[in-house]
């Protein structure tokens, strides 16, 4: 039985932020044990690559992987970049793990009618590229692995003759898309703490000598910290006007872009949990809301 008013499209906005996402995986968790669905998510680089896992019914999965493999080289490592162009392996996380060693459920994801949209950045343009996956197979491990491919420690993504790299370049939040989309009501799931400010990127200069091809991306991710603080700013007005819900951590999470250290995958994931199960009334409650 769904929990969502049937008048008013529900979403779910995941932000990204590599192993901070570990925190929007423990919320979707809470949310498959408790019955919480959506008409549609959004998700933006690790918000994709771990929100899937909510379309396909897998609580668990993304905590279960990142335990076993983060210490795993081909699986996210210096080595890894040095080897294949990829800090977090391609063929790794991307083909070996949801095929063989942890697998997808393509069926679930498949048979579940809630859409699922991933945003990546056309490093061309420089603009944001929305893309809605509504099966498991064919290239959308490709478009996963393009919405979370960051910059200057990924290859850029050839897809279709488009190339890309991480969406949270040009939308970090993507609550608007999700609204001029139909969505009236939509749950915001970020990775910082209320009142976090982003700065200028310290290797911008590295960035333009990088991608000299792709001034455009250059020119993006110059300007990512001023688009971000306008998303976030805009994430609480709609917040106060009631059509949407934030969840994010109290504090600055105690794990970085990326770590080795299950025990801190672990506590990420766990701040998640307590935090959506303080929300999970206020969840249901603007869900269910006339």
């Amino acid at each position: 039985m769904s929990t969502m008013n049937p008048k008013t499209k529900c979403g779910l906005v995941l932000e990204g932020g590599a192993m901070r996402a570990l925190f929007s995986a423990g919320v979707i968790d809470v949310f498959l044990e408790n019955g919480i669905t959506f008409d549609g998510l959004a998700g933006v680089s690790a918000g994709a690559a771990f929100g899937c896992n909510l379309k396909s019914g897998q609580a668990g999965r993304v905590l279960r992987y990142n335990e076993k493999y983060c210490r795993n080289w081909r699986y996210c490592s210096w080595r890894s970049l040095f080897l294949t162009g990829d800090m977090f392996g391609a063929d790794f996380c991307y083909r070996k793990l949801p095929d063989e060693l942890d697998p997808f459920d393509n069926a679930v994801f498949d048979a579940n009618p809630m859409e699922f949209w991933l945003v990546c950045t056309d490093v061309a343009a420089g603009k944001p590229v929305y893309h809605r996956c509504d099966r498991a197979g064919g290239d959308t491990m490709e478009w996963m692995r393009a919405s979370a491919s960051m910059p200057l420690v990924s290859s850029v993504v050839r897809i279709d003759g488009g190339r890309y790299l991480d969406g949270a370049v040009t939308d970090s939040v993507p609550l608007e898309f999700m609204e001029r989309h139909g969505y009236g009501r939509n749950v915001v799931v970020l990775t910082q703490p209320e009142g976090y400010v982003k700065t200028p990127h310290p290797l911008q200069w590295l960035m333009k000598v990088v991608y000299r091809k792709y001034p455009a991306l250059a020119e993006a991710s110059a300007r990512r910290h001023e688009m971000y603080n306008a998303q976030t700013e805009y994430v609480r007005k709609r917040a106060d006007e009631g059509a949407a819900l934030v969840i994010c951590p109290e504090h600055p999470l105690p794990v970085q872009r990326i770590t080795h250290d299950p025990g801190l995958v672990r506590e990420t994931y766990g701040i998640g949990r307590r935090t959506a199960e303080k929300q999970l009334e206020q969840v249901r409650a603007f869900l269910h809301a006339e």
